[in-house]
């Protein structure tokens, strides 16, 4: 019950955060406006979107809108990578904050009982969450320091991130470079891309 409250108040958090300031980033980083801050770092451009989508964990940056944006600038390949490094690093450091309370102080906020089953959760299943959140708002973040609480497998957390990242980092890398808004079927395809990477990765492991 204490993993569920958890995961509740971590997604209770970002959404506070959107209410707050959604609103100001979502209108200062529209797709010409998220172009325009990315270009504005120059030779940095490349950075400055793998940072915005980075601190995604913290502030709310529409992450879809600037992987559009860096396909705008650099194209659907190197866009897509880009893209793809940005939301992996956002995961990672969501990871991160949740190993740096440290086992003893995850079972003291858990108990010891929630704690061994949300490990089990993770190890076992944990996979196909990571993966397939990152096509969606809100998850991403709350999973990645809830697997980063358990002690899910790092190994089998970033293969999870990766399956996920990929497909969604391209997918709207293209989009921008195309100059489309996002059709109707990219929700689908990044969900059902990741899936199918996620299952092939796990069976090779």
């Amino acid at each position: 019950m204490r993993l569920l409250f958890w995961f509740i108040a971590l997604a209770a958090l970002v959404i506070a955060v959107w209410l707050i300031w959604g609103g100001a980033w979502e209108q200062r980083f529209t797709l010409a406006g998220a172009v325009a801050w990315i270009e504005g770092a120059g030779p940095w451009a490349w950075a400055a979107g793998i940072g915005l989508l980075a601190a995604d964990l913290v502030l709310p940056v529409p992450g879809t809108v600037v992987m559009s944006a860096l396909g705008w600038v650099y194209g659907t390949a190197w866009g897509g990578l880009i893209a793809s490094a940005g939301s992996i690093l956002a995961g990672l450091f969501g990871y991160g904050v949740g190993r740096l309370i440290g086992e003893k102080g995850a079972r003291k906020l858990l108990g010891d009982g929630d704690f061994e089953k949300g490990q089990k959760l993770f190890t076992k299943g944990g996979g196909w969450m990571i993966a397939l959140s990152r096509a969606v708002p809100i998850l991403p973040e709350a999973l990645s320091c809830t697997a980063g609480l358990v002690r899910m497998p790092f190994g089998r957390f970033l293969a999870s991130m990766t399956c996920g990242s990929l497909p969604v980092g391209f997918l709207y890398a293209w989009i921008g470079s195309v100059g489309r808004d996002a059709p109707a079927w990219a929700f689908g395809f990044s969900i059902g891309v990741p899936a199918i990477l996620w299952l092939l990765a796990s069976r090779l492991k």
